[in-house]
C-alpha cells in the first residue's frame, strides 16, 4: 500500500524520515523550508546565511528526527526553534547581535498580494492589513516584539519568555496591552 506523503501529518514525516526515507524530508522542506528561511533571515539579515541555516537545520533532521518530542511541541514550533537557535549560535560565532539586524516595525512593508481575489477585494484587505500595520507601529517596542514573535513567529509564550529572558507572566501581560490597544486603537 503506497503512502501519499504529500498529506501525511507531520508527525509521520518525521518517523518516516528517522527510517531515512528522503522523500518525507523532501515533503516536509516543501512545507517548511520558506518559513525557517525566513524565521532566519529575520535574525541573520543575510540571505546566503539564511539558506545556509536553513538548509543546516534540514540536515539535523535528517540525522535526529527520532530526537523529537510531540509531547513538547508541534512538528512546526520544534523546525522554528532549531531555526531560531542555530542563527543565535552562528550571530554568536560572528561576534553579531541580532538587534543590529533586526527590522522595525515601521520599515516593515505591506505589498499587496496577488491571490486570485477581485480588485476590489484585494484593495479592501490591503486597506484593512495596512490599517493593522500603523495600529501595530503605535505599540510600545516591548509589545510589537512579544505581538510579533507570538502571531508571526508561531512562538508560544514560553518560547517567547526564553528567547527574551522575561518570565512568562511579564510576556503574557505585554501581549493583553498589546492587544487592548490594539483594540481601542482599531475600534470605528
Amino acid at each position: 500500500m503506497s503512502v501519499d506523503l504529500a498529506t501525511s501529518e507531520d508527525q509521520v514525516l518525521l518517523r518516516r524520515i528517522t527510517y531515512q526515507e528522503a522523500d518525507a524530508l523532501s515533503v516536509l522542506y516543501d512545507r517548511y523550508g520558506r518559513l525557517l528561511y525566513s524565521v532566519a533571515y529575520h535574525l541573520v539579515g543575510d540571505a546566503h546565511l539564511a539558506e545556509e541555516i536553513t538548509l543546516d537545520v534540514f540536515r539535523r533532521v535528517w540525522e535526529k528526527a527520532g530526537t523529537y518530542r510531540a509531547d513538547r511541541a508541534s512538528v512546526r514550533t520544534w523546525l522554528t526553534s532549531m531555526t531560531r537557535n542555530r542563527a543565535i549560535d552562528m550571530l554568536r560565532r560572528e561576534g553579531v547581535r541580532p538587534e543590529h539586524n533586526s527590522i522595525r516595525w515601521a520599515d516593515l512593508s505591506v505589498e499587496p498580494h496577488a491571490d486570485g481575489h477581485s480588485p476590489e477585494t484585494a484593495v479592501s484587505h490591503q486597506l484593512q492589513k495596512q490599517t493593522v500595520h500603523n495600529a501595530l507601529g503605535q505599540l510600545p517596542p516591548e509589545q510589537q516584539e512579544v505581538l510579533f514573535l507570538a502571531f508571526f513567529g508561531g512562538y508560544s509564550h514560553s518560547q517567547i519568555a526564553d528567547e527574551l529572558d522575561l518570565p512568562v507572566g511579564t510576556v503574557k501581560t505585554r501581549i493583553r496591552l498589546g492587544m487592548q490597544k490594539l483594540r481601542h486603537i482599531l475600534q470605528p
